[in-house]
Formats: C-alpha cells, structure tokens, sequence
C-alpha cells in the first residue's frame, strides 16, 4: 500500500513541476506540514512568489477574529455593504448597497461561498476603507511570520502587486489553527443556506476526502486553481499547499495524494521547519493566463461564473507583464501538470451530503427573514410593472402600426381622388380645339386615319370624342348609296334600240 501511495505521489509530483532545467524555469509551489510541529514533510517551490486569488480570505479571517479577540468588535458587529462592495465582480451574495450583515455570517459566507462583495465590505467595515484593511493584513502577516506576502484587498481579486508564498500560507494555516481553536468550525462548513438558496463549498476535498476538514481554496487566471487544506487522522493533523494547477480536479486530486503521503511520512527531528525554508531566488510571481485560460477553451470555474484575469499598472509600468523584466519567459515555465496523465481519468470518491448553516442579513434571523420577504415582494412587484410595462408598450405598438396603416391607406385614397380630378379636368378642357376643327372641314376628316386623330387617349375615351368617330362612319353609308342605285343600265338600253333599228333598215 505504502509503495503504491508513494509510486502515484511521484507521478504527481513530477507533473506538479519542471524537474531539472534552466536557472529560469519556475515549478508550482506545493507544501506539506505536519501542523502540530511546524515540520515540513515535502516542499517544491515552497517560497517562490505566486497569485493567492481567494485564499486571500484566510488572511482576512485572521485579521477579523484577531479583532475579535482584541475586543474591538464583535461577531454580532453589523456591516454594511457600500456600493464599493456591492459592485465587485463574481463569485458574489449580490447584497443590494445598505445590506447589513454580521461579522459572524460574513465569515461563513466568505468561507463557503468565497463572495467578494461580503470580504469588501468586512475590510471597509472594520478599518473604515479596503486600503486600511489591507495595511492590517500586511501588519499581522508580519506579526506572525509571513515573510514574503503583500496584501491589497482582502478579497483576492486580481491585483498585480498582490501575492504570498505556499510557505506563507502554511504559516497562516497553523496560526488560525493555533490562536482560534473554537473557529475551527468555520474552515469546515460544507454549505450555506441563503433563504431558499444552497451554496457547497468549492473545496472539493471535503465530504470526499477522508479526515479532510479545511481551509480555502482559490482561483484566477493569473495564478490558476489553488488551495490551502487541511485533514486529520488518529489525531494527527496535516496541511497541504497546492497552488498554480489548470483545474479544479486536479488541484483535488493532487492535494489528496499529498495528503497520503503525508501521513504515511513521520516527521524526524532532521525534517526542516516552516521557518527554516531557503529564500526563492524568483522575483515576482509568473502569469499563467496562457496556461490556464486559454481562449481556444471554454473558461475554467471555479468560483462563480467565469474567469478572472489580473489587470492594471504593474510595478515598472509595463502594462503587458506582471511585476518586472525578473518574471522569466513563458516559454522557460513549467506550470503544473497542465495534461497529466497521472490524474487523468481519476476522481474523488463522491460527495457526502451537504449539511448547510443558515446564514442571514441583519440582526437576527426574524429580521433577516423579514427583509428577505420584502424584497421578494419588491422582486415581485418590479417583475409585474415590469410585465404591465411590455404590455402597454407592445400595445403602444400595434396602436401605432394599426394608425400608420390608416394613414398609408388614406394618403392612398386621397392621391386616387386628385389624380381621378385631374384626369377629368383635361378631359372637360382638351375636347374644345378638336370640335372646331372637325367643324370646318368635315368632309376632309372621311379619310384621316385614327393615328392622325387630334385627340388623346384620354380624349377619346370622352363624350366629345365619341361623336366625330360616329359620323363620318355614317357619311361613307350615304356614299355609297349611289352605287346601290345602279342608274348605267337605262343607256344601254337606248343603245339596243338604235342597234335594232339599224338591223331593220
């Protein structure tokens, strides 16, 4: 069983990474550590700088509960979500600007749901802007041995100048262990329970992975798919790191081999500390948006719909790299596992039914409920005006066609009228030259041809036309008439007289 855990572990962890190469090649951190002691069981690129995206919230948490126990507030403490917050982008509550919500239900929000507007809204509420949030993380990271994190807002939403270590994380791991022991709870709720809604968590090692009970995971195209987990067996406790991986599967997967391998490893007193890790000799974190999010593919998920990229001013101005000329070439990154066989085809056992927490806004679960009801009836009401709206638009419409219709067969008519007006305007008019002139010679018009009439076709359609056309027709009858007559025949009957006569003589 060992040998079989540790053949699949080296699968994994030779695709985790770049092996052997050039000074400038860069390997995807991972980490295992034994929690209770600190001792490190496997390290690769443990303190190489690296986008956290959302296990940014575990440093949020900490700085909240650290207030807590301070004193300065409470969980019951309400905070209001500002515009600000409400407009960040996805995985998201959607909380309307003016929402209130608890300290308490905001951590379990963004534990499970991983909601940037509620992680906004925790850093304006309890140091007044994001910008003095973040100045408090980067002072508590310094406190309890975060060497190499910086820390901008405490969401995890891409920001260039933003990142920390697989080492640093582990550290933060141990100190929420360590100095909240009754928060654990937090880090392992596998759902929430909005009003109607249910939420999983998108650590996929819980309710799959045996003894798995924690933390955060993580996810934007600049740093791909990561995670911070914790699992326990027979009382012994393990942390794992595992950043920079093409997908949510995979990071699953390979943190469970992790997690084999470190329980079957005992920790001996040559093992090396969390503290003790060597410096990384990398500069800045590599961008692995051409890894990761490739747009020849569909966009990878994790958190909320879509893909993040980080964006903005860099720290030497160079708008196309991240941090500096320091982050080596893509072609020189090796990024992990972005086709591994090793995992390819495999899969967690299924899922464990979820067993959700309520969480609500306001004070109370009454409140919290009332306001859900009111904007239900809000959401309803919008949605019926919205519907009588397209109605009487859609009427409006048909009103308007059924009116330019009418109009069009109107101006129709109307043009009929005035040309029918015209047309017997010159028929009234043009008759009278063509009268005269029939008048004075009308024996020259028996044998003018139609062609050569002086009428138009119009005019020859009209009264006066009609009557020339009809008498000289009756003027060549009458000429005829002699003809019928045949009056030669009485000549020549004189003719044969006077030839008898002749005949007799």
């Amino acid at each position: 069983m060992a040998m079989r855990v540790w053949g699949r572990l080296i699968g994994s962890l030779a695709a985790l990474g770049l092996m052997a190469g050039t000074a400038a090649a860069v390997t995807a951190p991972i980490l295992v550590v034994e929690a209770e002691s600190g001792k490190v069981l496997y390290s690769q690129g443990a303190t190489d700088p690296w986008y956290p995206a959302s296990i940014t919230k575990l440093m949020t948490t900490y700085v909240a509960l650290d207030m807590v126990r301070q004193g300065k507030v409470s969980l019951d403490t309400l905070l209001t979500v500002s515009p600000a917050a409400a407009a960040e982008p996805p995985s998201k509550m959607g909380f309307k600007p003016g929402t209130q919500i608890t300290l308490d239900n905001a951590l379990k929000i963004i534990m499970v749901k991983s909601a940037n507007d509620v992680s906004w809204a925790i850093g304006e509420g309890l140091a007044g802007s994001v910008e003095g949030f973040a100045d408090m993380m980067n002072e508590t990271a310094h406190r309890i041995g975060m060497r190499e994190s910086r820390w901008y807002n405490p969401n995890g939403l891409p920001e260039p100048r933003q990142w920390t270590t697989a080492r640093d994380m582990a550290i933060l791991a141990r100190a929420l262990m360590r100095d909240f022991p009754n928060q654990q709870g937090l880090f392992s709720i596998s759902a929430i329970q909005f009003g109607k809604s249910v939420m999983a968590n998108h650590n996929g090692l819980l309710g799959r992975y045996a003894g798995a009970d924690g933390m955060k995971t993580g996810f934007i195209c600049s740093g791909g798919f990561n995670v911070v987990a914790s699992a326990t067996r027979g009382g012994r406790r393990i942390i794992t790191v595992v950043m920079g991986q093409p997908s949510a599967r995979e990071r699953d997967i390979k943190a469970a081999d992790l997690f084999d391998y470190g329980f079957g490893q005992s920790a001996g007193w040559t093992a090396p500390t969390l503290e003790s890790l060597p410096a990384s000799s990398i500069a800045a974190p590599p961008d692995m948006r051409p890894y990761i999010c490739d747009k020849r593919k569909p966009m990878p998920v994790d958190e909320g719909p879509g893909a993040l990229t980080a964006s903005g001013p860099t720290v030497d101005g160079a708008a196309t790299r991240l941090l500096g000329s320091a982050t080596p070439d893509a072609s020189n990154l090796a990024f992990a596992a972005l086709s591994s066989a090793n995992v390819r085809g495999r899969t967690l056992p299924p899922r464990a039914p979820l067993q959700p927490v309520a969480v609500w806004i306001g004070a109370s679960p009454t409140e919290g409920a009332m306001a859900l009801a009111r904007e239900e009836q809000e959401a309803q009401a919008s949605k019926q005006a919205a519907k009588q709206a397209a109605a009487e638009a859609a009427q409006r419409k048909r009103a308007e066609a059924k009116a330019a219709k009418d109009a069009a067969r109107e101006a129709s008519k109307q043009a009929a009228s005035e040309k029918a007006a015209k047309a017997r305007a010159a028929a009234v008019t043009a008759p009278k030259p063509a009268a005269k002139i029939a008048g004075k010679d009308k024996a020259s018009d028996k044998g003018v041809p139609a062609a050569t009439s002086a009428y138009t076709s119009v005019d020859s359609a009209a009264k006066p036309a009609a009557k020339p056309a009809h008498k000289p027709a009756a003027k060549k009858t009458e000429a005829k008439k002699p003809e019928a007559k045949k009056p030669e025949p009485k000549p020549a009957a004189k003719k044969a007289d006077k030839k008898g006569k002749n005949d007799e003589s």
